[in-house]
């Protein structure tokens, strides 16, 4: 796409993510059929050897891969400016929604029956079990890394801290180098992508310094300064930095930081997470959600922080990473290395889903048959997710009134 006045192309390109932002239901994988749907083959932006190539990019970094991909499509077309404008427009609604519903449920939540949150936690556990379970599918085709898998996932519920979902990672990276063999294949049409990205290498390394300088100054500086905003700025920022898989992967990450801290309560934390997913745009919005609910005088900026810190390092590391990736995505020890990262995610999600399963009655008759029943209504893919939460909500509230 060429145009002779990039703002007005960037301009273009926020509105046309903002229609996104307040359509695109389904979580991280729709948003992708969106993005193809719209600019690889009805504006023809960009190929389809391109959009493969940005793929292939967004799922080796950390960060919410489906809110990446719309960046790198926004990068392409007017650089850092056309990257912030999809960012922004595709982040907006969902974010504004979260925290008026977070602002809503503190203030109105005695008016909202036990049983109806209750039901948003069913329903996020739901979500989450399902995750867990397309992605095992997808990630671990054979026994060594469904067994990695399941190494990671007892050792996080053995040892449930940030650090050792960190360690889990690195240590499975290094596991995939060492044990998983992959031949490296060379595909010269995918390069056009970032040839034609208006990112030097020069600028690449500016912007991975950025995200460095970021990263050690916040952890500094919280450090030096026990102030709550620097503390939570931190560590989104972090979380941003160490979730790869993007979407339900955050969720062991946020629930270790806010509920293990008892920053926010269970029944808080899970009711937020059940409600964004049945409203449209990135899973990551969540941030804007927990900023929102945290006990502060400044709600709305101390959800803006979160919000900013939990997707700033996505955009740096991508604007920093899309001059390199060509080459970097052809060595075979880096998708050795990512075989491993995958694996460890699907045990990061498994371990996170049986310790939320201690958040409900087990023992209840009516939220198990109620879990049960939207965890194969998603497998059946016969309703949207968004549609799911919210009649999983008003069963259990029914079920649990008789």
């Amino acid at each position: 796409m060429k145009s002779h006045s990039p703002i007005l192309s960037s301009w273009k390109i926020f509105l046309i993510f903002l229609r996104l932002g307040c359509t695109s239901f389904g979580g991280p994988v729709a948003h992708l059929g969106y993005f193809h749907d719209e600019f690889v083959v009805r504006r023809r932006w960009i190929s389809e050897a391109d959009y493969a190539g940005i793929l292939a990019l967004c799922h080796f970094l950390p960060g919410p891969s489906s809110s990446q991909v719309g960046m790198a499509i926004g990068a392409l077309q007017t650089g850092w400016v056309g990257a912030f404008a999809a960012w922004l427009g595709f982040t907006l609604p969902s974010a504004l929604l979260l925290i008026l519903v977070a602002i809503s449920l503190g203030t109105y939540s005695a008016y909202i029956h036990p049983s109806f949150i209750e039901g948003l936690k069913i329903a996020a556990i739901a979500v989450v079990a399902h995750a867990t379970w397309e992605l095992a599918n997808k990630l671990c085709t054979d026994h060594s890394r469904r067994i990695l898998a399941l190494f990671v996932a007892l050792f996080l519920l053995l040892v449930p801290s940030v650090f050792s979902q960190v360690l889990a990672i690195a240590c499975a990276a290094v596991i995939g180098c060492i044990f998983f063999t992959i031949r490296p294949q060379v595909d010269h049409q995918h390069t056009s992508v970032f040839t034609r990205s208006h990112q030097s290498v020069a600028k690449g390394l500016l912007w991975l310094s950025v995200y460095t300088f970021v990263f050690i100054a916040l952890a500094l500086v919280n450090y030096l300064n026990a102030n709550v905003l620097w503390q939570f700025a931190s560590g989104f920022y972090r979380t941003g930095s160490l979730v790869f898989g993007g979407g339900h992967v955050v969720l062991p990450l946020l629930q270790e930081m806010m509920v293990s801290t008892e920053r926010i309560e269970q029944h808080i934390f899970l009711a937020g997470y059940g409600i964004t997913q049945a409203i449209p745009g990135p899973l990551f919005t969540f941030a804007a959600f927990l900023g929102a609910s945290l006990p502060t005088d400044m709600p709305i900026v101390t959800a803006l922080i979160c919000l900013l810190a939990i997707f700033a390092p996505s955009y740096f590391l991508l604007l920093g990473v899309l001059p390199f990736w060509a080459k970097v995505r052809e060595i075979a020890a880096v998708k050795a290395a990512m075989l491993g990262i995958n694996a460890a995610v699907v045990g990061l999600l498994l371990a996170a889903c049986l310790q939320m399963m201690t958040f409900i009655d087990a023992r209840s008759l009516s939220s198990m048959a109620v879990l049960l029943m939207a965890f194969c209504l998603l497998l059946s893919r016969k309703i949207p997710v968004w549609l799911l939460v919210f009649a999983t909500a008003f069963a259990h509230w029914i079920l649990a009134s008789l």
